[in-house]
């Protein structure tokens, strides 16, 4: 687990208590029954290229802000977040509902959490 500062973690605490979550199992699950949902993947360009969920796409945490409206102009299109273990999906995820987004689910656990559980990763 990332050392991360304190003051971070209580940024990304109260914003977790803000958004819905959802768990690895939880993705994964409705991946196997073809559930139609958004995946975004919004961690840094390099963390993504090392790998990332199937059916995932790249939008990361520095630039989803600005760019999701032309991607999703549905403000109520379900979208699934998630990060390396749970904390900058929290965050995009508590932007986007203020932005509008009624429909914004953060990943707890993570890539991190997906591999752990011996899920599928698509490299590159």
């Amino acid at each position: 687990m990332a050392n991360h500062g304190s003051r971070f973690v209580d940024l990304c605490n109260a914003a977790r208590e803000r958004v819905q979550e959802c768990t690895v199992a939880d993705v994964a699950g409705r991946q196997e029954k073809g559930e139609s949902f958004l995946l975004f993947d919004v961690r840094e360009e390099s963390e993504w290229a090392n790998g990332h969920i199937p059916q995932a796409e790249h939008m990361g945490k520095g630039v989803i802000e600005r760019d999701i409206e032309k991607r999703v102009p549905d403000l109520d299109t379900e979208m699934v977040l998630y990060c390396g273990g749970g904390y900058r999906s929290a965050l995009a995820a508590d932007n986007l509902k203020q932005m509008g987004y009624t429909n914004v689910i953060s990943m707890d656990g993570g890539f991190r959490g997906w591999k752990e559980a011996g899920h599928q990763v698509v490299k590159g």
